[in-house]
């Protein structure tokens, strides 16, 4: 008998509940039912699910000797349903099929006659296959037709957890966290500290009025910090305008002051006794217990300034000079000088554009050469008659390369230095303590960089552009400079990012510009030019300034080493990043070089007598000195525990002393 004369078998696939007399709770199986009317008593049949079998191909012959085997099976199948709820599987004729399904009898049913006509299958086989062959593809149906995300889930779990793939943390003693991990998922569940589900309770706001570089600001912003509570600081170094409104809330001007919604709460003397109270929750779910109304402390706003800008009174003659003058390229002194104008022609249109006599001209020009409105292109005077030529800020090669320049220069007023250095030093010194650790060694750049702190600082670094540096004192000079590179770096790790390699290392330090006083000024120029005097960085030869450059006249009288405690350029083994302030500047240097070395800037080694010291040292050793004096100027700035160790060896004249430097990591301080 061939294949065409065989019984042809059609399978439904249904979802049908399963009759268990509620053993499963109506829970739904998945059962097959024939269409065979030789298999009438042939009802449900329990599915295993296994995607990875493969659907087996019978020859026509074996289909012949399965096809026969199936009126075999009959009787037996008859036989089972005389027991009730027994699972037992069908013995196969062959040992080629390796799945063999369970079948669940039906007790107590009388035999049903045959069943009418099948309804149009949901699954068409061209081939007859028994049932026990057709048993793979109905699982690999059923399960590319499952949409339920949980029960894929659960399945996934439950085979890991066979395989021994499920690795469970339940830490008893530490219940904040639960740790699953799964080939592939990390799933972090995090409870809520009590703190943070008070903070979620709270419904109203947390307002506090601070200062830049106080102690007490610093404690209170500390104790909210710690207590995970949500507050709005409004600092007024940032928003100066907003202390006439702590002034007229408070009656007073000193900060911390700490507002409830609406209400006066007081200062760190009032939150110390809140804190210090058994119920101090409860206090506070009563003092923020409601919504915010309208009478509270407004937060500060995005994009708004508080300080308005005047024009310089030169302006308008300077407006009309940029249109009316012949701006040309020209070849001066064997080299070629672009967008450049004639001393002369600038005298002639001032007097003509003011009305001025050739005296007041000449006088209202060397006023714009002082403010920077222009420069000489070889930078020999401010304004001389005579045959020379000048080229307006704007027009500076270097110009579009400044990253405080937005398209055209300032044209307002300049402000005192005094003021800016001060403005930026409290500025950058916000910024510190909202966005960077406690001890300055991590700072969050992507923080920084949307925060209204440093959208102000951009303003006052745009503010230096035409500044007068010469009227700072020499403290005054050495701290605005200080912070003025530790700002740099933090706009260049916002602009540029961290440098990658020593190409990026070169442009980080060289090419990121501000134009300060009318100048260029890089990273590498404000430490090895202004800080150091003109030297020559580490592994170069050539000097940052020469002869004949203005800046020079900014250079401090003699070299401070301590500086380089102060300095920060954003790498780990650098320094904290600080600010400093004109008064106590030589203070807050030594107390940066104590920080630094307490840090583990110097090892020691007493059975070799070894001592490991900071790279920065060897870099620029021409400011510490000869090497045997490095350490005899090292003993001042070090803890007990370190300086009694160093006093140590060095009292031992005849034995040596050994000097290793440490290597440094440039990796970034975020």
């Amino acid at each position: 008998m061939d294949s065409s004369e065989q019984d042809k078998v059609d399978v439904d696939i249904e979802m049908k509940p399963a009759d268990d007399g509620g053993e499963n709770g109506g829970e739904e199986k998945q059962t097959a039912v024939s269409g065979d009317p030789d298999g009438g008593d042939f009802v449900y049949v329990q599915i295993e699910n296994n995607n990875e079998e493969e659907e087996e191909i019978i020859p026509p012959e074996e289909e012949k000797e399965e096809s026969s085997s199936n009126s075999n099976k009959i009787p037996e199948i008859k036989e089972i349903h005389e027991h009730n709820d027994k699972e037992v599987t069908i013995p196969r004729g062959n040992a080629r099929n390796h799945y063999l399904p369970s079948i669940k009898s039906q007790a107590r049913l009388p035999k049903r006659d045959p069943p009418p006509p099948p309804p149009p299958p949901i699954v068409e086989r061209s081939q007859s296959l028994s049932i026990a062959e057709n048993i793979p593809s109905i699982g690999k149906y059923i399960s590319d037709r499952s949409n339920s995300l949980s029960s894929a889930i659960v399945k996934r779990l439950t085979s890991l957890k066979e395989d021994n793939d499920l690795v469970g943390k339940d830490d008893s003693a530490n219940l904040e966290v639960t740790e699953f991990k799964i080939p592939g998922v990390k799933v972090i569940v995090k409870m809520k500290t009590e703190a943070e589900r008070l903070s979620l309770e709270l419904k109203g706001r947390v307002s506090i009025f601070t200062r830049s570089n106080s102690r007490d600001c610093a404690a209170v912003r500390r104790f909210f910090r710690e207590k995970g509570f949500m507050y709005v600081e409004i600092n007024i170094d940032v928003f100066p305008k907003r202390e006439k409104e702590l002034i007229e809330r408070t009656g007073r001007s000193e900060t911390p002051q700490i507002f409830f919604n609406d209400k006066w709460f007081g200062g760190l003397a009032a939150l110390n006794e809140l804190k210090q109270s058994a119920e101090y929750e409860a206090k506070l779910k009563e003092l923020v217990g409601e919504r915010c109304p309208e009478g509270a402390p407004a937060m500060p706003v995005y994009g708004e300034n508080d300080e308005e800008d005047e024009d310089d009174d030169l302006v308008e003659t300077v407006r009309y000079l940029r249109r009316s003058l012949p701006i040309q390229d020209r070849l001066l002194r064997m080299q070629m000088v672009k967008n450049c104008f004639s001393g002369v022609d600038l005298l002639y249109a001032i007097m003509d554009f003011l009305d001025f006599s050739r005296k007041k001209g000449v006088r209202t020009a060397k006023r714009m050469g002082h403010k920077h409105f222009f420069h000489h292109v070889f930078g020999e005077n401010e304004f001389e008659e005579g045959n020379h030529f000048y080229r307006f800020l704007e027009h500076e090669p270097y110009i579009m390369e400044c990253f405080n320049f937005r398209i055209s220069t300032n044209d307002c007023e300049p402000k005192l230095a005094s003021f800016l250095a001060d403005r930026l030093s409290k500025l950058m010194s916000a910024i510190l303590e909202a966005y960077a650790s406690d001890n300055r060694l991590h700072v969050n750049y992507h923080a920084i960089n949307k925060s209204e702190e440093f959208r102000r600082y951009l303003n006052v670094a745009r503010d230096l552009q035409r500044v007068n540096m010469k009227l700072l004192t020499p403290n005054e000079r050495l701290a605005f400079f200080l912070n003025l590179h530790n700002a740099m770096v933090i706009h260049a790790v916002v602009s540029i990012g961290h440098p990658k390699g020593i190409l990026d290392t070169r442009a980080f330090f060289n090419d990121f510009l501000y134009v300060i006083g009318g100048y260029p000024y890089s990273l590498n120029v404000i430490v090895n030019g202004i800080l150091r005097h003109n030297r020559t960085s580490p592994y170069s030869i050539i000097r940052p300034f020469s002869k004949e450059d203005r800046r020079l006249e900014l250079v401090p009288t003699k070299v401070n080493p301590l500086i380089h405690f102060g300095l920060c350029n954003g790498t780990r083994s650098s320094p904290a990043v600080r600010f400093f302030t004109a008064d106590g500047v030589e203070d807050e240097l030594m107390s940066a070089a104590k920080e630094y070395f307490r840090r583990g800037a110097i090892r020691f080694n007493m059975d070799t007598r070894t001592i490991y010291l900071t790279r920065i040292i060897t870099w620029y050793k021409e400011d510490f000195g000869q090497e045997k004096d490095i350490l005899k100027w090292v003993v001042k700035y070090l803890d007990p525990t370190q300086s009694g160790l160093l006093t140590h060896l060095l009292a031992d004249y005849d034995a040596q002393v050994n000097i290793v430097y440490q290597d440094y990591d440039w990796s970034s301080n975020s």
